[in-house]
């Protein structure tokens, strides 16, 4: 008969375990593993060499990263430049480039506080990406050609940004510290490889990811400045604050999330303020510009549009994705709530995100960064996690195939629109299957490759094998135990309401 453990002894045994070796656990990893010799022996000594978990993983994210360079060289030495339509053909195509000059960085304009000629009159990113591209700028030669330049302009962001996957690998690998090889997903995923360089978004992801780890420390103000930072690079990130409210909800833990809460809205506050006060219709313009966007690429809309005679109006659009995405955090917060067993935080995390990305009324290559982090900690099994960048990999290639369709004329080099919409449909399909997974293990926990090892919530910080206090529906009932079949790995229970009440 299998042995049971509670989410307090796994707590307090964590630190007697050895960590998690994924070639024991899974049976990709497993073979994967044949090419540099096979699993890992029940001999090896482990800890006793410099090439520990974070080293490796972190120099294989450089290398996977470099690879994402040498594939945009048929850009860099000409197709940035030169012809329409080659920059997407060979699908290497990057913003850096054309927004040096674009967005008045090459003229020595400021962001937010000059206006800039042409339809754009504002830089439309938010304040802390604009100050990374301007830092970018400063380290850019002026001297040469314009072309010379933008080349060298996309190289700084490289290195830069190349800066920012090595921690968003470090943090990832770090954040679960039993399991430090599923950093390897982010290091080895193609389509963050692929999508590095299009724009700056690593900038909000790393930050992101040190926020997580942060949090997983019992560190709730730094979490929370770390966060506001994040949201002052990329909206998404204050998405996170969400789910962790309801978590900390359930068990109780108001004073951590009120901490998390005040230090990301100083920190945002501290970034935005100032150009606010003295430079606000700049300062705005990336949110009049995600207002008034319309329908765009990526998105489901997108296919509802392009096969209507009568498209919906963008203001429309708004508010049904709006609505949309309110049912959706509505659903992860019952989700919560009524769970037999407290969710992981990176399993709402990941859910709350994606649930952003599916009905959003556009999908830019780059917003998968966003997801590959949270997928490596909410759901770390390879198999899956390969499906998944499978289609977001053939989105990618789909994206740029169609741009060259639509930019050919006459030659009509590359995807037609109905092809356009199947490489839409797979990546829909590849992420709410991702999130079907996560969601299975929240309602099976025995399931969950995290607490299938032991663990609780290690990137819970003060969750990780706290009381409930508040639950729904049948978690509130009394204490049951779930028993793997197989029996293969440590069973888990269910949740319970702790005993000062609240349970309904």
């Amino acid at each position: 008969m299998c042995g049971m453990a509670s989410a307090e002894s796994t707590q307090a045994s964590v630190h007697e375990r050895e960590p998690v070796r994924p070639t024991k656990e899974d049976e990709v990893a497993a073979a994967g593993s044949e090419l540099i010799g096979g699993p890992l022996g029940r001999r090896a000594l482990l800890g006793s060499s410099w090439w520990t978990p974070v080293r490796v993983i972190a120099l294989v994210a450089i290398g996977m990263f470099a690879l994402g360079l040498v594939q945009k060289a048929p850009c860099y030495n000409g197709a940035w430049f030169f012809g329409a339509s080659s920059q997407y053909t060979h699908s290497c195509y990057s913003d850096i480039p054309h927004l040096y000059q674009g967005r008045g960085f090459a003229d020595g304009l400021v962001p937010y506080f000059d206006r800039l000629p042409g339809d754009m009159q504002y830089l439309e990113y938010p304040v802390l990406t604009g100050v990374f591209m301007e830092v970018a700028s400063w380290l850019t030669p002026g001297s040469g050609t314009i072309q010379d330049q933008e080349q060298w302009y996309w190289m700084v962001n490289a290195g830069m940004l190349m800066v920012c996957a090595a921690v968003i690998v470090v943090c990832v690998t770090r954040t679960h510290a039993r399991r430090p090889w599923d950093g390897l997903l982010v290091a080895l995923a193609p389509a963050a490889a692929l999508t590095a360089t299009i724009n700056w978004d690593l900038l909000a992801v790393a930050l992101t990811a040190a926020a997580m780890l942060m949090w997983s420390r019992g560190r709730s103000l730094a979490f929370g400045v770390l966060l506001g930072l994040a949201t002052a690079a990329k909206l998404y990130p204050f998405l996170l604050l969400g789910p962790l409210m309801v978590l900390c909800w359930r068990a109780g833990r108001w004073r951590e999330f009120g901490t998390a809460l005040g230090g990301a809205i100083v920190a945002w506050v501290v970034v935005n303020g100032p150009v606010m006060l003295f430079a606000f219709e700049g300062w705005s313009k990336f949110y009049t510009f995600s207002q008034e966007r319309g329908v765009d690429f990526g998105s489901f809309w997108l296919i509802m549009a392009q096969n209507s005679d009568d498209p919906l109006s963008t203001d429309t659009v708004n508010t049904l994705a709006t609505l949309l995405m309110l049912v959706c955090c509505a659903a992860v917060a019952a989700l919560a709530l009524i769970a037999p067993r407290r969710p992981r935080f990176a399993q709402l995390a990941f859910l709350i995100v994606a649930a952003f990305i599916l009905t959003n009324k556009v999908y830019s290559p780059q917003y998968v960064l966003w997801l590959v982090p949270l997928a490596a900690l909410a759901r770390p099994k390879w198999r899956d996690f390969l499906i998944w960048q499978a289609c977001e990999v053939a989105y990618f290639l789909g994206i740029w195939l169609y741009l060259a369709y639509t930019t050919s004329g006459e030659a009509h080099k590359g995807l037609p629109t109905d092809g356009y919409h199947w490489a839409i449909g797979l990546h829909l399909l590849g992420t709410l299957y991702l999130c079907v997974m996560v969601v299975r293990d929240i309602f099976m926990p025995d399931r969950d490759p995290v607490r299938r090892s032991g663990d609780d919530d290690p990137s819970g910080g003060v969750l990780d094998g706290a009381e409930d206090v508040f639950v729904l529906g049948p978690a509130a009932r009394p204490r049951r135990h779930v028993a793997d079949a197989r029996c293969d790995g440590p069973p888990v229970e269910w949740g319970k309401p702790g005993p000062t009440g609240g349970s309904l």
